[in-house]
């Protein structure tokens, strides 16, 4: 589309990628971390279009990235392979658990998905099972860092891949999250305008 049109195209969401939302999250670290450098910050959940972009602009940042999943879910080999060499290049890393415990630790920022994105609802219920042991719940926040933030892109189910303590409660910047990307939309179409 983009080669063919006269016009900047921007792309708000595909199956791959959820660039414009990246660009909201990295945003909202920015304000609640002061820096990039040296900032561990752990998706949990779906390899999704969401995780995609996530962890390649994180890397390009120089985070500490990290995806914990269940096997079979991972993200696409080579974007995760372009995160590792973008990591290595600015000074980050990335790294693919399969124990969220471990993925957790001292994590500075924690950020989940809805388990089953849109057009994936025939396999929401297996997708229920496999996701149930990575819920972002107190147990697991309590392995993270203790200033560690939460992070979803909302619309979120409360009680699947986040628990309501956790959502609604001190850590949650998801309304910052959220409000930011008004603003970051704001400056792509400056930018391209």
């Amino acid at each position: 589309l983009a080669k063919h049109a006269s016009v900047p195209v921007i792309n708000g969401l595909c199956d791959t990628y959820h660039p414009c939302q990246a660009l909201a999250d990295v945003l909202t670290i920015l304000e609640l971390k002061g820096s990039f450098k040296g900032v561990k910050a752990v998706f949990i959940g779906d390899g999704n279009n969401v995780a995609h972009s996530f962890m390649i602009l994180a890397a390009k940042l120089g985070m500490d990235v990290v995806v914990s999943c269940p096997e079979g879910y991972e993200p696409v080999k080579e974007i995760e392979e372009q995160t590792l060499q973008l990591a290595k290049l600015n000074g980050g890393s990335y790294m693919l658990h399969y124990d969220p415990v471990e993925a957790v630790a001292g994590a500075d920022i924690v950020y989940t998905d809805v388990w089953a994105s849109m057009g994936q609802e025939e396999e929401a219920e297996t997708r229920m099972t496999a996701f149930a042991p990575y819920q972002v719940n107190a147990g697991l926040m309590s392995h993270a860092a203790a200033d560690a933030s939460f992070l979803h892109c909302l619309p979120a189910h409360r009680e699947e891949e986040v628990t309501a303590e956790v959502i609604d409660g001190p850590q949650s910047a998801v309304f910052q999250q959220a409000e930011n990307r008004l603003h970051v939309q704001k400056a792509i179409l400056q930018s391209v305008l």
